[in-house]
């Protein structure tokens, strides 16, 4: 009978410390952890003679193999591990801020252009558990992660360029066809072309997304996940600036060179950041070879019904503590989603209601020229979001109580240094990741409600300013919490598989004794890392790749239905463009 990863986490507990031999090997002056910690993330482990293993133990036990090193790494390796990060963001922002009043732009209807944001929760139904599952199996040479990096960026770039030159695209080939620029079939084919590229860049941008979290998780020990996602959290906060403030700014006027629109001028700008940050990420963050460090991973040839029906089972064997925040995104991004594709339009709306009460017969090329500084000042708005949430990511790591700490597998003061001394004492006793996502649920909760009494474009902005302490969480505390636990159970998994190995090989006389764990080669790895005893061989092994996928199903699924609650509340109460008092966004 296979055993599940929540059994094998059954098992793990009797590979931890207790609550009280962990505080009684604290160092001074290093506070005590909240007992939140799941049972995966203790600092020992016990051999297979029943001993207990600290941390400095389990480094040099394992010695020599890359998936052991457990190590610290410095502040600068997690933020070029995390950069390509930014660059997504960059270009997702550029989407968010200004996609929605482009579309309309072309002509659009607002209860269309709800079923067209669809496209985003789709592809990351869709997209991103199969490019887990296919990361997790690949066996390129230079890494599980970067290719698909480089062909989601590769395909992001192009949409979004695409998507900005709609116009001349489909102008450029009705002249080679006869047809006029300003006949209505060209109008509804650039709405239809536009369509097309938005789903294309949701697809693309999933892929990327997939693959740079699971980049993320491979590459980071496991105490430092926490701070690892903190960087991401941090980078992702420091893209959103940049692309709010570009949409706040004049740009054709700044370059012209790359466009004389500003979505177009935003499009080139976020595609040179994307290709940047990703090509630094990809060429600093050596990748373990997939084909030593992974040798026995499952084929991917499987029909789509089988494919489903494996991640359906895979929800089950997820540890209870990423179970849980699963189940907490699926609800939470009901809010998030029609905040984030709408909060621009609404404030638009808002910014322009007194002028269309003043000039109630516009026509529609007056209509657009009024909504770009109505469509700026939405992007101011999302930009003093930005500020605030890439503020709050910044501080609140050192108010918080990590999950798992590297102290805690360090016997001696002397591994500490002063820093940590100073970051330990900023902590907040009992101030966890957990109970600070929960308040700011309750707060973005709140900024909701107060829609229903909001009537200017100022108090909206600073609404939405306040949102983005909520935002800080959530970019940071659900990725933290499970990238600990898969990271934790992956580096178990194999320190137990290595271990067994080697026991079988020394007792079986045909097969050379083991060399040392310090001198394990490539070549070794390989053999090694199928397990021989039939109880771990039928432990079924969910990956960074396949669980981040599952999260991110729990995250897209309830905007489908966001988007079809909001494509019918459009559809009922929104009036027409151009006139004021129109609350079917707000």
């Amino acid at each position: 009978m296979k055993r599940t990863i929540l059994e094998v986490s059954k098992d793990s507990r009797d590979l931890t410390m207790s609550d009280d031999e962990s505080a009684r090997s604290s160092p001074p002056g290093h506070s005590k952890h909240a007992k939140e910690v799941t049972p995966l993330l203790a600092a020992s482990s016990r051999d297979n003679q029943g001993h207990h293993v600290t941390g400095q133990e389990y480094n040099s036990r394992y010695a020599g193999q890359d998936w052991a090193d457990q190590s610290s790494r410095s502040s600068s390796y997690l933020f070029l591990l995390c950069l390509g990060i930014g660059g997504l963001q960059m270009a997702w922002a550029t989407e968010l801020s200004n996609g929605s009043p482009y579309l309309l732009s072309l002509g659009m209807s607002k209860s269309w252009l709800a079923m067209v944001w669809v496209a985003g929760p789709l592809s990351g139904v869709l997209v991103q558990p199969i490019i887990g599952s296919l990361s997790d199996n690949c066996k390129i040479s230079w890494g599980r992660r970067r290719p698909y990096m480089l062909a989601g960026t590769v395909a992001t770039v192009l949409s979004l360029l695409a998507l900005a030159w709609t116009r001349e695209i489909v102008r450029g080939v009705a002249e080679i066809f006869g047809g006029t620029a300003s006949s209505d079939t060209i109008s509804k084919v650039n709405v239809c072309f536009a369509v097309a590229w938005i789903y294309i860049l949701d697809f693309s941008v999933n892929t990327l997304q997939a693959s740079i979290r699971a980049f993320i998780v491979d590459n980071a020990p496991v105490h430092q996940q926490d701070q690892a996602n903190a960087w991401a959290s941090r980078i992702v906060g420091f893209g959103n600036i940049l692309g709010y403030l570009s949409g706040y700014i004049n740009l054709p006027m700044l370059l012209p060179f790359f466009g004389d629109t500003q979505f177009k001028v935003l499009c080139a700008v976020a595609c040179i950041f994307l290709i940047v940050t990703v090509s630094i990420s990809c060429l600093s963050v050596q990748e373990a070879d997939p084909r030593v460090q992974w040798p026995s991973a499952q084929s991917t040839n499987r029909s789509a019904i089988k494919f489903f029906e494996d991640c359906l089972t895979s929800f089950t064997r997820l540890t209870p503590q990423t179970q849980l925040v699963c189940v907490t995104q699926f609800f939470n991004w009901m809010g998030w989603f029609p905040f984030l594709f709408y909060i621009t339009t609404y404030i638009g709306q808002l910014y322009l209601n007194p002028f269309f009460e003043q000039n109630p017969n516009l026509s529609r090329d007056e209509i657009n020229k009024a909504w770009e500084p109505a469509t700026r000042f939405g992007a101011y708005a999302l930009l003093i979001f930005a500020i605030v949430s890439f503020t709050a990511n910044s501080l609140l790591p050192l108010f918080i109580e990590p999950t798992y700490s590297h102290q805690r597998t360090r016997r001696t003061n002397a591994s500490i240094s002063p820093l940590s001394h100073l970051c330990s004492s900023l902590h907040i006793p009992h101030f966890t990741i957990r109970r600070a996502w929960l308040i700011s649920h309750l707060l973005f909760a709140a900024c909701m409600f107060s829609t229903l009494f909001i009537t200017t474009a100022a108090a909206a902005a600073v609404m939405t300013g306040i949102v983005g302490l909520s935002w800080a969480m959530t970019l940071w505390a659900p990725f933290a919490l499970i990238s600990t636990d898969i990271s934790r159970l992956d580096t178990l998994r194999r320190a137990r598989k290595a271990t067994l190995t080697q026991q079988n090989n020394a007792n079986n006389p045909a097969i050379a004794p083991p060399q040392s764990a310090t001198s394990f080669s490539a070549e070794t790895n390989v053999e090694l890392a199928a397990p021989t005893e039939p109880e771990d061989e039928d432990v079924v092994e969910d990956q960074a790749g396949a669980v981040l996928g599952l999260h991110n199903v729990a995250v897209s699924a309830p905007q489908i239905v966001a988007t079809v609650v909001s494509s019918i509340v459009f559809k009922l109460l929104q009036r027409e463009r151009g006139v004021a008092g129109d609350d079917s966004v707000g």
